[in-house]
């Protein structure tokens, strides 16, 4: 079996917490799922684990890198962004500051280290950990980029980039023309622009951002990436056949980026036609992606196949299930059950290398013999959120008008920092926008070319 592969031996031995742990008594996370404390014990022994594998707040390591892994780093403080709010645990918070600003870039999250090979969907995890943030009122850091400032770069940066030149519109995949995948236009690289569209529109009730979330879920349903009857939902298609194929695979982190997001655009809209699309992706979520109650990613848990990127997806869904649950108080009784469920089989999973290592496979009750940061953040994000009944009363991402105090900018990106200029504001998405993105990618395949040539000339 794949268990007993040397790589599968090493993957849970030749690391940060097996080498350390290897030889100490196999325990477990005790956890009682209707006792507070037991449920923020949790957390913090998913975090702490989570942590061990992060290098970057060490001397003569770069803050928030994860340099074959950069979209990581993002996911890591995004889940440890939601543990401090759920659990008040602010022992984490000057490193998230510090990897959070250290990484941004011009205010865009394209840093100059890693912005050559970045996809869409790595800059716009880093956006929505930025979100998180602002909405959550995670400390903005005094004289740097605020988390919301961060959040609208991004959206601006991608919003630059939507490509009406193929298929009518739509993000691709990769940002560059000699990236893998180029040519292809994915869900998730939409789907967390819509989300971070939807919920820009909520926090500042700017109508632009209203406007491209609707722009971004119109053009997704037109296209084989979304049914809106059956809510099926695939996960790319290619530039060669005009949008009209499609890759079948499944997985929960694209159904729960749209799902979140519809739930924001309701919450914010009151428009009854989100509610239906909210709850349609819901149902196959809970149908789809939960097996006796326990999340899992059915397309490659079974036969221990999940690559590194694969074992966070349901982590993220957790967190955007949460969340939904404040934001359409009648989700909850659909969704916090199952989150329960699947934090008690995290717990029963958390048994390795003696030190409550966490594995991918919550169901089977037990470790699997996987280890790794990712393992770790998936866990860490689902005993959090099943600390949501501690925040009723003032629960739920704020807006500007309901205590958010991350300062606003909606010209950021570049290297923008004033909120003051005209300028600097937003513009309606107009004729000319819609071409924008052709013509910005014309003019850079034209300089990528010279420039190609230019080095084979001067070799």
């Amino acid at each position: 079996m794949f268990t007993s592969s040397p790589w599968r031996l090493c993957r849970a031995l030749c690391s940060p917490l097996g080498l350390l742990f290897a030889a100490q008594v196999t325990q477990a996370i005790d956890l009682n799922i209707d006792d507070t404390q037991s449920i923020k014990d949790a957390a913090s022994n998913a975090a702490y684990g989570s942590m061990v594998w992060y290098k970057g707040n060490e001397t003569g390591q770069i803050p928030g890198a994860f340099p074959t892994k950069w979209w990581e780093g993002g996911a890591l403080f995004y889940s440890l962004i939601e543990y401090w709010y759920f659990t008040g645990d602010d022992q984490y918070n000057e490193v998230i500051q510090q990897g959070m600003e250290w990484q941004a870039g011009e205010g865009d999250y394209m840093p100059a280290n890693y912005s050559s090979y970045l996809g869409n969907d790595d800059q716009v995890f880093w956006g929505l950990a930025a979100m998180t943030a602002a909405e959550l009122k995670f400390p903005d850091v005094k004289g740097k980029y605020s988390w919301l400032s961060l959040a609208q770069g991004v959206f601006n940066t991608q919003a630059g980039r939507w490509d009406t030149a193929t298929c009518g519109g739509g993000l691709r995949w990769q940002i560059f023309p000699y990236q893998a995948g180029y040519a292809m236009k994915n869900t998730i690289s939409n789907g967390g622009f819509f989300q971070l569209a939807a919920r820009l529109a909520r926090y500042t009730n700017n109508q632009t951002y209203t406007d491209w979330a609707e722009k971004v879920w119109d053009w997704t349903a037109s296209t084989p990436l979304m049914n809106n009857e059956t809510w099926q939902m695939a996960d790319s298609t290619t530039l060669e056949t005009n949008c009209k194929s499609q890759g079948n695979e499944q997985w929960s982190y694209n159904y729960g980026s749209y799902m979140a997001g519809a739930a924001y655009m309701y919450n914010y809209t009151s428009d009854e036609k989100w509610m239906p699309r909210t709850k349609g992706l819901l149902g196959v979520i809970m149908k789809r992606f939960f097996q006796n109650d326990i999340m899992t990613e059915y397309l490659c848990e079974p036969n221990e196949a999940c690559n590194n990127n694969e074992i966070l997806f349901k982590g993220l869904m957790s967190g955007w299930l949460a969340f939904t649950t404040t934001l359409i108080p009648s989700t909850y009784d659909t969704i916090m059950p199952k989150l329960k469920t699947s934090a008690i089989g995290a717990a029963k999973s958390c048994t390795g290398n003696g030190n409550n290592t966490c594995g991918v496979r919550w169901s089977q009750s037990k470790w699997d013999g996987w280890t790794g940061m990712e393992e770790q953040i998936s866990a860490t994000r689902i005993f959090s959120v099943n600390l949501m009944d501690t925040k009723k009363g003032g629960a739920g991402p704020v807006t500007d008008k309901t205590g958010g105090d991350s300062k606003s900018n909606p010209g950021a990106g570049g290297g923008s920092s004033s909120d003051d200029d005209d300028k600097d504001k937003l513009k309606p998405i107009t004729t000319g926008d819609k071409a924008g993105a052709g013509i910005l990618t014309a003019l850079f395949l034209g300089v990528w070319a010279s420039m190609v040539v230019w080095m084979v000339m001067a070799g």
